[in-house]
């Protein structure tokens, strides 16, 4: 179950990410609710079956309910704004950053986790995603928190880890 259960399904060329997964999720220097709503956050957000079903019933040893619900909301929310954003970015008109969002937004002031954590999921998930708005405005919210670039730059190793876990067996489930 959980990371031994999708370290066993990666495919030999994926032998880097089994290693990685270890010393990411299992092995960082942030508390384990922080680790473990960035994985699942990041499980919701690769979007692959097995590695968030996996993901989320180790995760769910790590945190509480509310926080579990915390991280599934960062990576539904992201999954808006990432678009949005990054589109209203891509465009390259300036006009359009003074047309205000009109899309709620609640979680992000009341997640029902620290604020911080949920700002490190949030980033995290802007990682998968590639929106660089979204990714400056939570580094320097969590920056401004107090949490250290090594807090971040951990955020965004397990985002790669576990999106590229999420690649490796969907390109394993499409071969099949």
């Amino acid at each position: 179950m959980g990371l031994d259960a999708i370290k066993a399904a990666l495919p030999e060329y994926a032998k880097d990410i089994k290693l990685n997964l270890g010393s990411t999720v299992g092995a960082t220097t942030l508390k384990p609710e922080q680790a473990w709503g960035t994985a699942l956050a990041c499980a919701v957000a690769a979007r692959n079956p097995v590695v968030l079903r996996e993901i989320a019933a180790e995760a769910a040893t790590h945190l509480t309910a509310e926080a579990v619900e915390a991280a599934k909301g960062a990576a539904t929310i992201m999954a808006m704004n990432n678009v949005y954003y990054r589109a209203k970015h891509l465009i390259g008109d300036e006009n359009y950053a003074s047309m205000p969002a009109r899309l709620r937004m609640q979680i992000i002031a009341r997640p029902g986790v620290e604020k911080g954590d949920f700002e490190l999921w949030c980033l995290a998930v802007s990682a998968i995603t590639g929106c660089g708005v979204c990714l400056e405005s939570h580094e320097k919210t969590l920056r401004a928190a107090g949490f250290t670039r090594e807090q971040v730059h951990e955020g965004l190793r397990i985002a790669a880890v576990v999106h590229a876990a999420a690649v490796a067996l969907d390109a394993q489930a499409a071969l099949a």
